[in-house]
């Protein structure tokens, strides 16, 4: 009866529980669907509240929020709306300065592939072919307004980390699908793209005043001409735009009207009176200042339609543009806008804001100056903003300056030399207007420093070097657009066999410092008023730039070469060795120069000394090349080959006839080698070969240019010329490969670009970023025969253990002993940077 009563019990039981499993699907998905309604509902209030904060200035919050938004999203599982919280998180990243982030975050929101490079500033494709592929990925996707948002941001994104052209591509894309797309709002992206072609503009300018070479010169002026235009009509295609909203309209005329202040004012730098086209330019553009700042002035009340912290952006910006234009009531409506912007900055507690403020008056009250610099660097060390802080460190050493309080403004300047420092290590990889801006504004720190400095009675000149070296390294950095360098300051080389001493040469203007670092390691400076050497330079170089050198007599090359050595070396003598190794830094003005062809009255400095010169006082670490791990791989061109017909090659390039017998010169000389010789030397085989394959020299034996302009130095492969930025790329592939990198890099047969006097940026640079210890090359295209008998000696003595500086030096020495030879033209050309081991 017992065992009966349970087993009902538990079959009751049994049914009862299959019963409650029955009924659960009924009940199931109402519930879910309410979740999911509350849940939506709770992603959707997150994305206003973030909204309302970063309109606010508070966009570390509005990250915070809208990242709350996206995890709902995500357990919702709508693609959609995940997209579309990953563009609001963009947004935020974008405010805070986080611009390879954001781009990351883009390329997530638009389902791109993650490893194709899009974010990276040094890509390991092509330009080309990433341009390609975002052309293809924008064409493929749903036309959607997430997606055509998500992709005007991207472009927004590629722009701040200076990929220009894949912005453009990618704006120009975008506006083509909205214009197809019913209701799309296509005023924001043309501005985004005004925006880009600017960008454009900038970078152009930057290359004209970088260029030193004439003729390069004037292809830019065209560039920058063509891109200014461009960029206004597109500024004013926006703002011709019927019923587009407020603040688009008015971020396109505050635009427009700093482009025209900007490119007027380098028009009447640049116009000359027989320059007929850019004075037409000119008029037309200084004629629609007026008209543009009147038509914001009369729709003043625009600003305060805009979000607070848009607005303070747009007020301030107002007002350093009206502050560029010569007039007293327009200066004093500049000052209303900045206290107005200061105010809202307070109202908010923003302290990047209320920085950037302070900073503004200061420029704008300079009665007040030291004040508002003062509050703004407060305000900019309370944010963490080290590229507000340096800008206003700078001004007040500036004013300490005039005050006679240098060491006030020492401090000033060594601080803002560390906040650049900090802003370049940290954001010149994502940040195209530091790079488009380094003349103008982080060079002059350095510059300012070093002069005061040196103005002191018993200066620190170790202090000095120091800075030049940041200086140097910071734009070899600039020049190659990379990030930072791997390598060392000469002070920290390990295990030399001999001391070393070393030479700096530097450029302030108004004089030029030679500052001895000696093998014991005390420094002894001298000054030299800088228009006798200038002078002396400058005839120099128009003398080894002349394509009839080897026709000058050699006593009117020994002229200004002994005038320079009396400069710069005659007085530092006693504190040199009387032989062995030097090192010479030389400052941007010098770096064209031979310094061995030299002559104190008797004998050229290479007589006595092996020479090598680094840039910034810094290398990789320098060791001997073991004749064991002599393997190269050799490529050159003998033939006359199509890439000699581009666009960008210089004119008048021929066959070098002799660069089979220098081939198998070298061939000799080395353990192991690889040749490519004419057909077979395509830019394919070259990147096949260092990407594959463990080599310790590299020796190109073709024609190259080296100019102050990166995109004109360059070397010749059979089908294409290769810049000096594809290079790097290349080179980075060799750096995968093999650890140690190239140890010796040669490039003969090259040449420096007539006018430029920094040869040592485009001969040095991309071999110290792919890591090669040691450059050996030419400033000037040299004699065939010669130079085969250069190269033959010079890979002998490396045979023999012989370090790589002296090893060259007795080649050239080899040459100049010869009669036929002995002219400088035929050795004084040659040139080692980096490694002298």
């Amino acid at each position: 009866m017992i065992k009966f009563q349970y087993c009902f019990k538990y079959l009751l039981l049994g049914i009862l529980g299959l019963s409650i499993v029955a009924s659960q699907p009924s009940i199931t998905p109402a519930q879910t669907s309410s979740k999911k309604a509350q849940q939506h509902n709770q992603a959707q209030v997150l994305t206003q509240e973030g909204y309302k904060q970063l309109n606010l200035g508070q966009a570390i919050k509005a990250l915070e929020i809208w990242e709350k938004a996206t995890s709902i999203y995500r357990q919702l599982d709508n693609q959609e709306e995940i997209s579309g919280s990953l563009i609001d998180e963009s947004v935020a990243l974008q405010a805070l300065g986080a611009n390879i982030r954001t781009c990351h975050t883009l390329v997530e929101a638009l389902k791109l592939d993650k490893n194709a490079g899009i974010c990276t500033t040094a890509p390991a494709q092509s330009t080309e072919s990433l341009k390609q592929l975002l052309y293809t990925a924008i064409t493929k996707q749903k036309p959607i307004p997430v997606y055509l948002l998500g992709w005007r941001h991207l472009g927004e994104a590629l722009r701040q980390i200076g990929k220009l052209d894949e912005s453009k591509i990618v704006l120009k894309e975008t506006l083509s699908l909205a214009k197809q797309t019913p209701s799309a709002d296509i005023s924001r992206i043309l501005l985004s793209l005004g925006k880009v072609e600017q960008s454009i503009y900038k970078q152009a300018q930057n290359r004209y005043f970088q260029t030193e070479e004439p003729v390069f010169q004037k292809e830019i002026v065209n560039i920058v001409q063509y891109q200014a235009l461009n960029s206004l009509d597109i500024y004013q295609q926006v703002s011709d735009i019927p019923n587009i909203p407020i603040g688009v309209k008015l971020q396109a005329q505050l635009h427009r009207l700093s482009l025209l202040l900007n490119f007027d004012n380098w028009l009447a730098a640049e116009s000359n009176p027989g320059n007929t086209q850019l004075n037409n330019i000119r008029t037309k553009v200084n004629h629609q200042i007026q008209p543009a700042t009147t038509l914001i002035l009369n729709n003043s009340s625009a600003f305060d339609q805009l979000p607070a912290s848009n607005s303070i952006y747009a007020k301030l910006n107002f007002a350093k543009s009206l502050n560029k234009i010569a007039s007293k009531q327009l200066h004093s409506i500049a000052i209303e806008y900045a206290e107005e912007a200061l105010q809202t900055a307070k109202g908010l507690n923003n302290p990047r804001l209320k920085s950037d403020s302070f900073g503004t008056l200061g420029k704008l009250k300079p009665e007040q100056s030291l004040a508002y610099f003062q509050a703004a660097l407060s305000q900019a060390q309370l944010s963490q903003s080290s590229d507000l802080a340096y800008q206003w460190q700078q001004q007040l050493g500036d004013l300490y300056k005039k005050q006679g309080k240098y060491d006030t403004a020492l401090q000033a300047y060594s601080a803002a030399i560390d906040n650049v420092t900090k802003v370049r290590d940290d954001l010149l990889p994502n940040n195209a207007d530091l790079q488009l801006s380094f003349q103008e504004k982080v060079e002059p720190v350095y510059r300012e420093y070093m002069r005061l400095l040196l103005a002191s009675p018993n200066p620190n000149l170790k202090r000095v070097i120091q800075a030049n070296e940041r200086l140097q390294i910071a734009q070899l950095e600039n020049f190659l657009q990379c990030g930072k360098l791997d390598i060392i300051p000469l002070n920290e080389v390990k295990n030399l066999s001999t001391p070393l001493t070393v030479v700096h040469i530097i450029d302030l203007d108004n004089s030029v410092e030679v500052i001895v670092q000696s093998s014991d390691g005390s420094f002894h400076h001298h000054s030299v008023g800088s228009k006798l050497v200038k002078t002396s330079v400058d005839n120099l170089l128009e003398i080894l730039q002349s394509s009839r050198l080897a026709s000058i007599n050699k006593n009117l090359i020994i002229s200004p070469s002994q005038s320079l050595y009396d400069l710069l070396i005659a007085p530092v003598k006693t504190y040199l060795p009387p032989s062995g190794t030097l090192v010479f830094t030389l400052d941007t003005s010098f770096q064209s120069l031979p310094i061995g062809l030299l002559h104190d009255g008797k004998h050229y400095l290479l007589k006595r000394y092996s020479i090598a010169q680094t840039l910034g006082s810094r290398i990789r670490p320098p060791k001997f090349l073991p004749k064991e791990q002599l393997r190269a791989l050799i490529a050159g061109l003998s033939k006359f080959s199509p890439s000699f017909n581009a666009l960008n090659a210089p004119e008048g390039l021929k066959a070098l006839l002799r660069v089979k017998q220098e081939v198998e010169d070298v061939k000799k000389q080395t353990n192991s080698s690889t040749v490519l010789l004419n057909e077979k030397f395509t830019s394919q085989a070259l990147e096949q070969q260092l990407s594959t394959n463990h080599f310790s020299i590299l020796h190109l034996t073709t024609h190259a240019q080296f100019s102050s302009d990166p995109q004109k130095t360059m070397f010749f492969t059979w089908n294409k010329p290769i810049t000096v930025l594809e290079f790097d790329n290349l080179l980075k592939l060799n750096a995968q490969t093999n650890e140690d990198g190239i140890e010796l890099l040669v490039l003969s047969a090259c040449e420096t670009a007539k006018g430029n006097k920094r040869s040592a940026l485009g001969i040095a640079g991309v071999a110290a970023q792919a890591g090669a210890r040691s450059t050996v090359a030419t400033l000037w295209k040299v004699d065939a025969d010669s130079t085969a008998l250069l190269m033959e000696e010079f890979y002998k003595n490396l045979k023999f253990g012989t370090p790589k500086a002296e090893a060259l030096r007795q080649a050239q020495l080899n040459l100049m002993s010869n009669y036929k030879y002995s002219h400088p033209y035929f050795w004084a050309s040659f040139l080692l940077v980096g490694g002298w081991l």
